[in-house]
């Protein structure tokens, strides 16, 4: 009996050791992949852009090395190196559904716990969503702090001041900012906010994948607008200068948010209905609104977003919304790293300045939409 409980045992150990140590990493390649691998052609001109930037990547909820190149995913510094991408922003994904879908999910389940387990992260990850945000974002410190001064985490304007002078002599250097998708981290009490503050998270999607206690959720049973403790939500991230991110909103909560508050918002990563019609898609009457806000649309690289699963769809897009509300207010939305399939990676954003020429952008307006939009959006919206 004491040798087979003995190899029971030791079986169970070992596929413990295999499940900890190839199942996230499976996950990882699985979830994230590229319709087109590189490398990719550059023209001339393209490693002299100088701020080449993105709203919205998921890289922080991976067990990955940000420092290392990989050769699965979608993001890590390396790659943003040779990509010439001076800034990311890096959002927290910190509860999904089961079964997620676009159209209609509840909130009474959550995968992102289970993944933590499966990734060795602290315990307290595993059990309290506020508790593993604040982890990934200490994890993207943690990155800057090793990274020979290679990269840095952008909280104020004068950080992002400076960034932009270093890299004028140092193209290599790279930066990061961070966001969450779905206020749900602050765990139904409005003073976390503060915490998520101090770790720097300098915008909030109000909602994800599901209605929570703060806003309904596109994707969410009710969708409703903005509950009244969002509508303090919202007030609060005003007076700290953190952004809106209305992405995965659903109508009534977007409608709820231009009654309630009246500065700048972004979208971090969407498609356009007037393109692509589904549940995900941003509405003309909210492009526009948000155009005459002086905000900001980032474009996506997966096909449902763009309707399509190469570079031109995300190029049409970009034409869509810069033609309806400027080519100041347009930028790169990428969802890179969101267990999506992508485009292709960041080093392939390349390929995105030749569809645009295509379209007839010039070089000026090129810069903008890459990058110059979302840093100047930031130089104007971010804390002293």
């Amino acid at each position: 009996m004491k040798k087979i409980v003995r190899i029971l045992l030791i079986g169970f150990l070992v596929l413990a050791a295999m499940f900890f140590a190839f199942v996230p990493q499976y996950l990882d390649r699985s979830k994230n992949k590229s319709t087109v691998k590189g490398p990719f052609a550059k023209i001339g001109w393209y490693d002299s852009i100088p701020f080449i930037a993105d709203l919205h990547c998921d890289a922080l909820l991976w067990d990955r090395n940000f420092l290392k190149e990989h050769n699965y995913g979608h993001v890590d510094l390396p790659r943003m190196q040779k990509a010439n991408m001076a800034f990311q922003v890096f959002t927290i994904v910190s509860k999904v559904p089961v079964g997620i879908n676009i159209e209609k999910n509840p909130g009474n389940s959550d995968q992102i716990g289970l993944l933590s387990f499966a990734q060795l992260q602290p315990p307290n990850t595993w059990f309290s969503i506020k508790q593993r945000t604040l982890h990934q974002c200490a994890t993207l410190h943690a990155f800057a702090e090793k990274s020979d001064g290679q990269f840095r985490v952008i909280t104020d304007k004068k950080g992002l001041y400076q960034f932009i002078a270093d890299r004028e002599k140092n193209h290599r250097l790279a930066s990061g900012m961070l966001g969450l998708e779905g206020a749900q981290p602050l765990e139904n009490d409005l003073a976390n906010l503060d915490e998520m503050y101090a770790a720097g998270v300098r915008y909030i999607g109000l909602a994800h994948f599901f209605d929570n206690e703060w806003a309904g959720s596109a994707h969410g049973m009710q969708k409703g607008g903005l509950t009244e403790k969002g509508i303090q939500l919202i007030k609060k991230m005003d007076s700290l200068h953190i952004t809106i991110d209305l992405a995965h909103a659903s109508q009534n909560t977007i409608n709820d948010v231009f009654k309630y508050h009246d500065g700048p918002v972004l979208v971090s990563h969407t498609g356009v209905k007037g393109v692509c019609d589904n549940q995900r898609n941003l509405s003309d009457e909210h492009l526009l609104e948000i155009g005459r806000r002086n905000g900001l649309v980032g474009v996506g690289l997966w096909e449902t977003a763009v309707c399509g699963k190469d570079a031109a769809a995300t190029a049409g897009i970009i034409k869509y919304v810069a033609d309806k509300i400027g080519i100041d207010k347009v930028a790169l939305g990428s969802d890179w790293d969101g267990a999506f399939e992508m485009h292709f990676d960041v080093t392939g954003t390349p390929l995105i300045v030749t569809e645009l020429l295509k379209l007839g952008f010039t070089r000026t307006g090129i810069e903008k939409i890459m990058g110059g939009n979302i840093r100047d959006f930031f130089l104007r919206n971010l804390p002293e």
